[in-house]
This record gives C-alpha cells, structure tokens and sequence, in this order.
C-alpha cells in the first residue's frame, strides 16, 4: 500500500511542473550561469559581508570568466522599537534592504532589478558591549538571509532566460 501511494505521488509530483533548479549539478545551466556572475565592492561593513555570503552562494560551479555584474545597493538601518518611561531604548529592529540589478555584460541589459530584505529584533541590554555583539550578530544572520533570498531569485531568472533563449532558437 506505501509503495503503490509512493509511486502515485511520483507521477502527480511530475505531472506538476516543478523542476529542480540544480537538476544536473554543478555543471548544470543554473549553477554555471551563477558562477559566471561578477559582484563588485559593496559599500559598508554590511555590504562586505553581503558580497562575502554571494560570492559564497554563487561560485557553485568553480571560477568561470564573468558573463553578468550583479550591482548591489545595500540599505542598513537601527530603529528604536521599545522606548520606556525614561527614554531609554529597550528594544531594536535592525532593517537591511539590499536593491539590486543582474546585468548582461556583453549587451548591458538589465536582466533583473528587485529588492531583497529582512529585519530582526534585538533586546538592548544594561551591557553596550552584549548590546553591539547582538547588532553585529544581527547583520551578519541578516546578510545571508538577504543573500539567500537575492540567489534564489537570480537563479529563477537565469533559469528564465535559459528558457527563453531555448524558445527563440526553437522559433527560427
């Protein structure tokens, strides 16, 4: 009875349409194309970490020579959430925002332009030493979070394109 049901799901999963973006490895259309995408300096600590958790996310496939520039504007703000009765600060958000374009190199067309964005809270303490480790702590879990998010959306897209270059050639 499991297998005949496991089987069944097998042929509905299929029948979905979802595909897995790394479905040949690391040699695959999605992770070369990753790996061909160049990222210049980002401003800021934050940004060096932002570029840090890319470069790491998107070199999959090895060093390639770099076919898109992935331009990257990084926003990164503290704003006060809990404030008490004597105006001291309880409780933090730290935002980071990170507005980006993947561009063609050879055509310079802009391929992708999104934003990607994630926030936590942070508990100010009596302790400013605990109290900056936990900002720094903060954007750090915050840069991957975003750099997650932004390689996912790249690798849709190159997988987008991949699609509608395979359909131009079918066409002519």
């Amino acid at each position: 009875m499991r297998g005949a049901f496991a089987l069944l799901a097998c042929f509905a999963l299929s029948a979905c349409g979802l595909q897995p973006l790394y479905s040949s490895g690391n040699n695959g259309a999605i992770p070369s194309g990753l790996a061909a995408v160049q990222i210049p300096t980002i401003a800021g600590r934050g940004g060096w970490l932002l570029r840090g958790a890319l470069e790491d996310r998107l070199n999959v496939a090895g060093n390639t020579s770099p076919r898109y520039r992935l331009d990257v504007r990084l926003d990164d703000a503290l704003e006060a959430l809990g404030v008490l009765n004597d105006d001291t600060i309880s409780r933090e958000r730290r935002i980071l925002r990170a507005r980006y374009q993947l561009i063609d190199i050879a055509s310079g067309e802009i391929l992708l332009d999104a934003t990607a964005g994630a926030d936590a809270g942070i508990d100010v303490v009596s302790s400013e030493y605990a109290t900056i480790a936990a900002e720094q702590t903060a954007l750090e879990n915050l840069t991957k979070e975003v750099a997650d998010r932004m390689v996912t959306r790249i690798a849709l897209t190159l997988r987008s394109q991949g699609a509608d270059k395979a359909a131009a050639v079918a066409d002519e």
